[in-house]
């Protein structure tokens, strides 16, 4: 088993297995020894699978089992001739999938390509380490594109390590090869790898495109390597003829709003070939919030508004964050169980004794709850109470008291992390000693030592 944990924000792709969607030739007298086989204990032992046993079309299969799957004897008859693997990776049942092959189901290109897109799309992990593992025993180890995606998916999965382990022994790259690694890179918290690594791809020799240079200074801005992202944008066209388009001036606005430049962000913008956006002036106005500049703030708020009149009815301050519509879910999977976390759930009461404790040591670390994201109309004390049961230190807490020591837990959110959690995971990363991994529907957070690799700015 895995040493990680990580989660996931889409429950509706994790609900239990529909067996129509299976496609199952069996014999009637075959079914009882079938379901003695291994499998029965997880999928095929639900009253679903009888009924689609018994309507059962020969015309709806696709993928055959492996000869020697085809050779076992009557007596020992012990896994249907057909299921249709693809259509079980399209409702995103990837676990199920992996345990049809495991019984002998065959594996082609379009299989390995509907298993990672949906472990990459998923964020699944640990089925896609398992993927990873198959893929080396066939034909296509050495195919661009599934490596390619075999990187994409470590990379959303948050594990740069096994993403670049991939990179590195693949004996052929392409442009999007290095893209996904540097964009990967940016999006884990790590800025300087993703420099270091646009440097080789320059010095190998290949040449670089539009979408390289929005994957390069989204590395700067997250490194807050301001005079490269600078000089990256300036030899976007001045070397390789490319022209900018407006997500390479956000670009760069981002490289020097992260950094505090803006003084020199609003005189960037002035001097543009192209009228700047409300988006433009949008990144500003939020980087001048983030600085405490109220003065460059407002003017360009005005402005944005100018452009774009119904930004006034969908903005909001960061610190007083929207109103949620949706209710707030964590996923946490052990290898093959996964866990769902909300703020009424099965395991809320091993997660709060945890928390319990957890709480009195942050206090001593220095947290002091933010009770601005507590949006009910509560006491002071009843909003701090709130702060503390978020579903996703819950999920942490229950992964705390459920995995080895040291042991990374990944947790994967469906809305934005709120900045008070934010603040109090970093503070939680430095007592329990682990890195605890946060994927909100923004970016990563990758939590350790006490510090955030998102810089505090999300």
């Amino acid at each position: 088993m895995s040493s990680s944990i990580h989660s996931h924000a889409t429950v509706n792709s994790i609900a239990t297995t529909n067996f129509k969607s299976l496609i199952i030739p069996i014999h009637f007298p075959a079914v009882k020894s079938f379901r003695s086989t291994p499998l029965s204990t997880n999928a095929l032992s639900n009253s679903r699978f009888r009924k689609a046993a018994r309507q059962y079309d020969a015309q709806s299969t696709t993928n055959t089992l492996s000869e020697s799957q085809n050779q076992t004897s009557d007596s020992v008859y012990s896994f249907p001739s057909t299921v249709d693997l693809l259509a079980l990776c399209e409702e995103g049942k990837v676990i199920d999938a992996l345990e049809y092959i495991g019984q002998g189901a065959k594996v082609d290109y379009g299989v390995f390509t509907a298993l990672l897109n949906s472990c990459c799309n998923l964020k699944l992990l640990e089925a896609g380490r398992r993927v990873d593992g198959l893929l080396k025993g066939t034909k296509f180890r050495g195919d661009v594109e599934l490596n390619n995606k075999l990187i994409e998916m470590y990379s959303n999965c948050g594990c740069m390590k096994n993403a670049r382990k991939v990179f590195d022994k693949m004996p052929n790259k392409d442009t999007r090869t290095w893209n996904l690694m540097i964009k990967g890179y940016g999006e884990n918290g790590e800025g300087d790898n993703g420099l270091a690594l646009f440097e080789k791809m320059k010095n190998v020799g290949l040449q670089p495109n539009s979408e390289t240079f929005l994957v390069i200074l989204a590395a700067c801005a997250m490194a807050e390597a301001v005079e490269e992202g600078v000089f990256y944008f300036n030899i976007m066209g001045n070397e390789y003829g490319i022209d900018p388009e407006i997500e390479h001036y956000l670009g760069v606005i981002d490289v020097l709003g992260k950094s505090g430049h803006l003084i020199e962000a609003e005189e960037f913008i002035e001097k543009m070939p192209i009228n700047p956006t409300a988006k433009i002036w949008d990144a500003l106005r939020n980087y001048a919030r983030l600085h405490g500049n109220m003065e460059l703030e407002d003017r360009a708020e005005e402005l944005m508004f100018s452009l774009d009149p119904s930004t006034t009815a969908t903005t909001t301050k960061p610190s007083l964050p929207p109103r949620r519509k949706q209710s707030s879910t964590n996923m946490l999977e052990e290898k093959d169980r996964v866990r769902e976390f909300r703020s009424a759930m099965p395991y809320k009461e091993e997660g709060e004794g945890k928390l319990k404790g957890l709480n009195g040591q942050m206090k001593e670390a220095g947290y002091v709850p933010d009770t601005r994201y507590v949006l009910h109309d509560i006491d002071e004390e009843a909003k701090q109470q709130a702060l503390q049961y978020h579903s996703e230190r819950l999920a942490i807490a229950y992964g705390l008291i459920s995995t080895p020591a040291r042991t990374t837990l990944r947790i994967i959110k469906n809305l934005r992390i709120c900045g008070d959690c934010h603040n109090a995971i970093k503070i939680m990363s430095k007592i329990v000693g682990r890195e605890l991994i946060v994927r909100d529907n923004k970016r990563f957070h990758h939590f350790k030592d006490g510090k955030c690799s998102c810089g505090d700015y999300w």
